[in-house]
């Protein structure tokens, strides 16, 4: 009952900020960058947020809590420093000039514009389109399953009421109410990840005896099976932490901010909230070691993602357990938009306004980008529904292909004059191809090496095809390095 209130309060006041998010989104602009007006603290628990889904409170958790134990907190330090503090100090201030410069709002036209070329813009807003939308989908399946569990409602019942929710707050509002809503998410998150921690702390005998427990019983559970893969361990890093560096929906929170000058604070503020996000949820994951004697399984077959769950439903009291349903629905929901958002503009932004109607108004562009966000919502509810074989396979590689792709032509084009347009388009196909063969070849247990490995092999392609490639026109150049 007290679950059901607070969720009910909580969607209520993301309706209404998406109704007041209406009144301040006039231009395309606007919709899709909040005017490029966001503010540091904003901005830090919008990257946040999105960054953080209910993945890795439920299933990284659960399945690296009791696979490495103690030894997942070094993802929680992975992601903060790299792939939360590092991103805003090596790309955030370049990234909001440069785009500033150029006058572009997506990565498809940062490509384009950075490079001088029209057919990597299409290409990238494709790849963007086939695999952040399925990933959306993947979001909207695991919120369903996780108020059919708490709630008692119906798998297809609980997606209408997460979609309904989403798309009047996105719809209505665009970026403005994104972050908005990112920013009153990003404290339930801290207030929930905080608490959980402390509280099954506690009834495993406070942290100094926990830590003893997980590490005695870490070796009974584990090594007694099998020594767990280290590479593998350092790929999940690696993946999670870099990877972030090369999505859209992640750098978008680059180009919105005020000004340059908004960047350290923002760096800052967006380490203390990962660093806390993260630790607590591993280390609630490896307390599994503490309640647990082996993983549990069904039909012989283990089922990580009920690990962090279960421990919840056994150990927490009811409205604790109510404020931690709201944090994993807020760190989804903010996700979930995000790349909705991401999505509609691959289409509107890059594909229609780009190519096909290059005057559209402003007025008509808002139109247009409100439209694609609500079927793109409706699509992803389908795919969450239904399942299909394809695009399942789709969501399983989709941070390698796009991170993998977008990753190096990207962080060149910030930092390297001599980078050209064929020796950044080379560099997104041999990404991409990667993952995709990789992901094949070693399977998709191993896709964190997969997706690895898509990352760093175009930081080889890139420079080696540049230097013997024709150069970018020297005016893109000044205008795009212009005050950095």
């Amino acid at each position: 009952m007290i679950a059901i209130i607070l969720i009910s309060i909580f969607m209520a006041l993301m309706i209404g900020v998406g109704i007041w998010g209406m009144k301040k989104t006039t231009t395309l602009n606007d919709f899709f960058l909040g005017g490029r007006n966001i503010g540091p603290l904003v901005s830090a628990f919008a990257y946040g947020t999105t960054y953080f889904s209910a993945v890795v409170f439920i299933g990284f958790a659960g399945q690296f809590g009791w696979i490495f134990g103690l030894n997942s907190l070094w993802i929680a330090v992975g992601n903060a420093f790299f792939g939360a503090f590092l991103a805003w100090i090596v790309l955030g201030r370049r990234t909001r000039i440069m785009t500033q410069n150029l006058d572009v709002m997506t990565m498809p036209e940062f490509l384009q514009s950075r490079y001088g070329g029209k057919y990597i813009k299409i290409i990238a807003a494709i790849v963007i389109f086939m695999f952040l939308l399925p990933y959306s989908a993947s979001v909207f399946k695991g919120l369903g399953y996780l108020f059919e569990v708490n709630f008692s409602i119906s798998f297809d019942f609980a997606l209408l009421i997460i979609m309904v929710i989403t798309a009047v707050y996105l719809i209505l509002g665009g970026y403005f109410a994104v972050t908005v809503t990112d920013f009153i998410q990003g404290f339930i998150m801290l207030a929930g990840a905080v608490l959980m921690a402390i509280i099954i702390s506690g009834k495993a005998g406070g942290i100094t005896n926990s830590i003893q427990t997980v590490s005695l019983n870490y070796y009974k559970h584990v090594y007694a099976v099998a020594k767990p893969d280290y590479l593998m361990l350092f790929a999940i890093v690696f993946m999670t932490s870099f990877g972030a560096w090369g999505m859209p929906q992640m750098i978008q929170k680059f180009y919105s901010v005020k000004n340059e000058k908004v960047i350290k604070l923002a760096a800052f503020t967006t380490l203390f909230f990962a660093l806390v996000i993260t630790t607590c949820a591993y280390y609630t994951g490896a307390l599994t070691h503490v309640f647990f004697d082996s993983p549990i399984t069904v039909n012989g077959v283990a089922q990580y993602d009920r690990m962090v769950p279960e421990l919840l439903i056994r150990y927490i009291p009811e409205f604790v357990v109510a404020l931690i349903l709201l944090l994993v629905l807020s760190a989804s929901m903010s996700t979930l938009a995000s790349l909705i958002l991401v999505s509609a503009s691959s289409i509107s932004i890059d594909l229609y306004k780009g190519n096909i109607n290059k005057n559209i108004s402003s007025k008509n562009s808002v139109v247009m980008m409100r439209f694609l966000s609500g079927i793109f919502i409706v699509i992803s509810y389908f795919i969450a529904r239904y399942e299909f074989a394809f695009i399942v396979m789709l969501m399983s590689l989709s941070w390698g292909v796009i991170a993998g792709g977008f990753l190096a032509p990207y962080i060149y084009g910030l930092y390297w004059k001599r980078t050209t347009l064929l020796g950044a388009k080379i560099g997104m196909i041999s990404g991409m191809l990667t993952a995709v063969v990789l992901f094949f070849a070693l399977g998709p247990q191993k896709s964190p090496v997969s997706a690895s490995i898509a990352m760093i092999v175009p930081f080889f392609v890139v420079p080696a095809v540049s230097l013997f490639t024709k150069k970018v026109n020297k005016r893109i150049l000044v205008k795009a390095f212009k005050n950095i």
